[in-house]
């Protein structure tokens, strides 16, 4: 169940976040005293500025244990998180961009919110309550993540927010009526939390005055080895799906849904990224239908990387959950600290509805209507062994 979020006035540069919690000074600061010996902050300061001069902020969530969570209001994106190893060590394991001209112009969706719809529409169309929309076609012959200005290329709202659970930022957008091709003005709340658990959660709310279309998630490449540190092919991987939908030749849905059962796709058991890679030209990029379909917070995915230890669990309330091995990456101006990213250096598991959901009227609908709240919580939760 999404907790509900009480707002805490930014009073300074670091709040204090606490969940029973020991004192931090500074300037500025917010501290709550309690019995428990634990610390979580957030800090703000500037990112940088988009094209027309707008301030893009960052935002810097650290729990007591020293996982460490940067995002920023461009996109909503996570631009950094720092998790420890086996022995302690700390590395920054997703793949990101130096500067907002990056994200904006060289960044393959690396961190930020994903919307309106994310993943793809067929050619760029559907039609809902009589009338038919079109939308734009940014990877031909389909819709793609949202459209040529995506939720990924907008500048959201940050708020440093109050959860007993950790550290948060709420970030916050109004996507307009008719904002590229989708019906309604669509508000949309993501809200970022650390938490004392090792936890990464994100919040998603929107509600709308228009019936529409909205399937948000979070589209982070993971390298588990830290974000410069090669490709994936030797991290384990293991999905809670039977199942997955079959895709035609420009990877959108057919409608059928198949066994992962004597195919690459089976993941059901861990195993190696790259062990069936070859079959399929290299790439994984498919839609799960997770084992788990009653809305409850459920086990989606387990990741692992044996010369760190680190472990990366997945929980979600989606339906679905889209594994994609990078093999489109391709980074080499602006990669964080002046890193080239190639093929396949890091991975991503969407969490989602089915893509194409909206034609698809045997899919879990996406159609949000006026008076419905949408709500959907991802968990990735980080440990060592």
């Amino acid at each position: 169940m999404i907790r509900r979020i009480a707002h805490m006035a930014l009073v300074g540069l670091t709040v204090c976040l606490i969940a029973g919690c020991s004192t931090e000074t500074g300037e500025d600061s917010a501290v709550n005293d309690g019995e428990e010996k634990s610390t979580s902050t957030v800090t703000t300061s500037t990112f940088g500025e988009t094209p027309d001069g707008s301030t893009v902020k960052q935002f810097t969530l650290t729990n007591s244990n020293g996982l460490k969570a940067v995002l920023i209001e461009y996109g909503g994106t996570l631009i950094s998180l720092e998790t420890p190893d086996r022995d302690g060590q700390m590395a920054d394991i997703v793949l990101g961009c130096s500067s907002v001209k990056g994200y904006a112009e060289e960044s393959p969706y690396m961190g930020p919110i994903i919307g309106r719809f994310g993943n793809r529409i067929a050619g760029g169309k559907f039609s809902l309550d009589g009338e038919d929309y079109q939308l734009a076609v940014n990877l031909p012959p389909s819709h793609l993540h949202g459209g040529d200005i995506g939720f990924d290329k907008v500048v959201w709202s940050g708020e440093v927010v109050q959860d007993a659970a950790g550290a948060a930022v709420k970030f916050t957008y109004l996507s307009k009526d008719g904002e590229e091709g989708y019906p309604g003005n669509l508000s949309c709340a993501v809200t970022y939390t650390l938490t004392e658990d090792d936890e990464l959660r994100i919040d998603y709310e929107a509600t709308t005055d228009k019936a529409t279309p909205v399937n948000l998630t979070n589209h982070t490449y993971f390298n588990l080895a830290g974000h410069d540190s090669g490709t994936i092919f030797e991290h384990e991987l293991m999905v809670t799906a039977n199942s997955y939908t079959i895709v035609d030749a420009a990877n959108v849905p057919t409608g059928e849904i198949a066994d992962v059962a004597g195919t690459p796709y089976d993941y059901r058991e861990s195993k190696t990224i790259g062990r069936d890679i070859d079959q399929l030209d290299g790439m994984f990029d498919i839609n799960y239908v997770l084992n788990n379909s009653d809305g409850s917070m459920a086990l989606a995915a387990r990741a692992t990387e044996s010369t760190s230890g680190r472990i990366m669990e997945i929980s979600t309330t989606q339906p679905g959950i889209q594994f994609y091995t990078g093999l489109g990456i391709d980074v080499k101006e602006h990669g964080k600290n002046g890193h080239v990213y190639g093929a396949s250096t890091g991975f991503c598991l969407e969490t989602q509805h089915f893509p194409d959901s909206v034609n698809k009227p045997s899919f879990p609908s996406t159609i949000l209507r006026p008076g419905e709240t949408y709500r959907q919580s991802t968990t990735h939760k980080f440990s060592a062994e």
